[in-house]
């Protein structure tokens, strides 16, 4: 039995004890609040063995295989940090951490300790995805050039949103998921970038459009924000066609046109939970393997993702107390 302790008991950790749920060969072992009432509540509703009011107290259990960190970004450093020093393997949801350089002392900390730590990007790990890749690389779609990703939820007065100490803004929440998609299926070879922001009363960005150059031509426009809903639509051009993903957070339909024409349509995978899941399982594979890292989120790419993300901050002038 693979054995997973949450940290946090909030929302996004209902998520993962939701996900894991349906397993015999893997489980939601522990969860972790700093209110011990909620953590037993969180535990009674969704038959978890061990309720824990501290987090020392998850990361000291010897029968948590690995670490699952679900506190606002953040504390995501500081509670990483806690599990590494424990000795356990840890997924940190998105945002990794606020800011490169924590990024880069964490998984710095986990190498030197020999210790497997990775992203908790879902769309990373989703089959889906994966199948957009595959699709883009068969020349379906001619060649590919152009790519837009969106992502608007209405969360306004959010705490989460909009207080600066707790990371706010929706570059961290939402807009790192258009980046992802960008990056996933036009790499890394970003020569130039230009954005518009729209900052709410605390300083943090509300709304946002990005585009990237890429060196071999190809453009990235990108759109996430907190005062409005949209498609979530992601579009993948190509000279002959182009690849239509519904959802980039969480792909629900996947759509091949050829010259305006639906020529191929796929579907979320049968028996996918809600997609969390599959994070899990590629951690399992990692450690069963003896990697420190996932190859579907190398470090690398997620402390790249964190240095693009500083630059982004640092032109619209949005800071975090860690900064």
């Amino acid at each position: 039995m693979f054995r997973i302790g949450i940290i946090g008991a909030g929302w996004i950790a209902d998520k993962m004890a939701e996900a894991i749920a349906p397993f015999k060969d893997m489980c939601v072992y522990a969860i972790a609040s700093r209110s011990i009432e909620k953590a037993q509540q969180f535990a009674q509703e969704r038959n978890i063995e061990k309720a824990y009011g501290s987090y020392e107290e998850l990361v000291a259990d010897p029968m948590v295989d690995l670490v699952y960190i679900a506190t606002p970004h953040s504390h995501h450093f500081q509670h990483s940090m806690l599990a590494l020093e424990h000795g356990k393997p840890v997924l940190v949801e998105k945002a990794f951490t606020a800011n490169a350089q924590e990024a880069e002392i964490l998984i710095r900390t986990a190498r030197e300790k020999g210790i497997f730590i990775t992203e908790a990007i879902w769309t990373r790990y989703m089959p889906l995805s994966h199948k957009v890749k595959e699709l883009m690389e068969s020349g379906i779609i001619g060649e590919p050039r152009a790519l837009t990703a969106t992502l608007c939820y209405m969360m306004e007065f959010k705490e989460r949103i909009v207080k600066p100490e707790l990371c706010g803004g929706a570059l961290l929440d939402l807009g790192v998921y258009a980046l992802n998609f960008a990056r996933m299926y036009f790499g890394t070879d970003i020569v130039r970038t230009v954005s518009n922001v729209h900052l709410g009363p605390t300083g943090m960005d509300m709304h946002e459009c990005i585009s990237l150059s890429f060196a071999d031509g190809k453009m990235a426009n990108l759109q996430a924000g907190c005062l409005c809903l949209n498609d979530r639509q992601g579009i993948i051009n190509g000279t002959e066609g182009y690849i239509r993903v519904d959802n980039i957070n969480c792909p629900e339909v996947v759509e091949v046109y050829r010259n305006y024409e639906l020529v191929e349509r796929y579907t979320r995978p049968e028996g996918m939970v809600n997609g969390y899941e599959y994070q899990v399982i590629e951690c399992r594979r990692c450690l069963s393997e003896g990697l420190l890292e996932s190859p579907m989120m190398p470090h690398e790419e997620t402390i790249n993702i964190m240095k693009q993300m500083d630059e982004l901050r640092k032109e619209w002038g949005v800071k975090y107390p860690m900064d």
